[in-house]
Parts: C-alpha cells; structure tokens; sequence
C-alpha cells in the first residue's frame, strides 16, 4: 500500500571480517551500510542476534555475522523475536547470473543456488521472501573464487551505480510498494536521469 513501509527487516548477506569486506559476495553488506549512513544510523554488535543491526525508525537493518550459510539464523531469531512476518523482510544479495549492476526485485521463488538466501528461506520456512537481487557478473573460472574475489578497479564505477540504484529501489519500495519498485527497477540496466 502507498505510503506504508512493507519492510521491517531489511538484510544485507555477506561474511564478516576484514579480509571479506569489499568481495562481491559482500554487495548485501555494501549496501546496508549506505541505507545506515544516509538515514544517520549506525550497525552495532549484537550477539543476541548474531548480527550487526542498525534501526531507522521501524525499520531494523541487519548484517548476519554468522558467514553466509547459516544467515537465516540471525533473520529468524530477530524477526520471531519481534513478530515480523516473513513478507515483511527483503534480503539483499549478490547474483553471478546477473550482469555487473544489474538488479533484479522479486517477491518469491528459489534461492537460485546462493547459500545465504537458501539459508534464510529455510529458517524462516517459507520461499515467499522478497529479495533484491545485484548483479556481480558470471564467474570466468571456479565460483568460489569468483564471489569472494574483489571488484576489479574497472568494475568499481559500475558496481558504484549499483549500490545507489539498489538503495534507491528499497527507499522507493518502502515508500510505494514492492511491486512498484519491481516495475521501476528491474528493467533498468543504467541510472536515470530525474
């Protein structure tokens, strides 16, 4: 509905520590950490959680600190913890199937073989998980090596854009609903001008 907020949680999935801090499985992180900034919130250490967590206004931001393949832990033990319903939570992650700054908006489906999301579909039971999707570009060799890589210098632009894009699209979701922001966002390959 226009004018709510359909989101409570919002999760950025990635791993925590130094040595993972600009890897392109880290884009969820990235772009946490601009919602934080431009609302003035700052993430903080909370064990009961396992996650560091920011709130703005109603809305709790949340950096699983438990690696990727077990996110979920985190998300359900805050959203239960607070009676947030599953739809009310958008996860976003990094996708190789997607081209460098590509995002793509769903409201359900598959975790598509990305670990982290697979891991919060099955905590909080339910495939029916908004997400948003950014596009990190296809793997040249081994996928592993490729998602906890770093963004080539060349790629920093692109990858630049995206992270404003995908925080443009959660402020309009939360603004006009998600269904909008599918229609607003997922077509763009390149910002517009407004």
């Amino acid at each position: 509905m226009p004018g709510a907020s359909p989101f409570r949680i919002i999760v950025g999935l990635g791993n925590p520590g130094r040595e993972y801090a600009d890897t392109r499985h880290n884009v969820g992180f990235m772009i946490l950490d601009r919602i934080a900034a431009s609302a003035g919130a700052s993430f903080r250490a909370d064990k009961k959680w396992q996650a560091q967590v920011a709130v703005t206004g109603d809305v709790w931001l949340c950096k699983p600190q438990t690696y990727m393949n077990l996110s979920g832990e985190s998300v359900s033990s805050l959203g239960h913890f607070y009676k947030i319903e599953p739809s009310q939570v958008l996860v976003v992650l990094d996708d190789m199937a997607l081209p460098l700054g590509r995002l793509r908006l769903r409201e359900s489906g598959s975790a598509g073989g990305h670990n982290g999301l697979q891991s919060v579909l099955e905590h909080l039971g339910t495939q029916a998980i908004p997400r948003l999707r950014v596009g990190i570009g296809a793997a040249a060799g081994e996928a592993t090596g490729h998602v906890l890589g770093k963004f080539a210098l060349a790629e920093r632009p692109l990858l630049d854009e995206a992270l404003t894009r995908a925080t443009e699209a959660i402020a309009f979701a939360q603004k006009n609903g998600f269904a909008a922001a599918m229609n607003n966002y997922n077509q763009q390959t390149t910002p517009t001008q407004q």
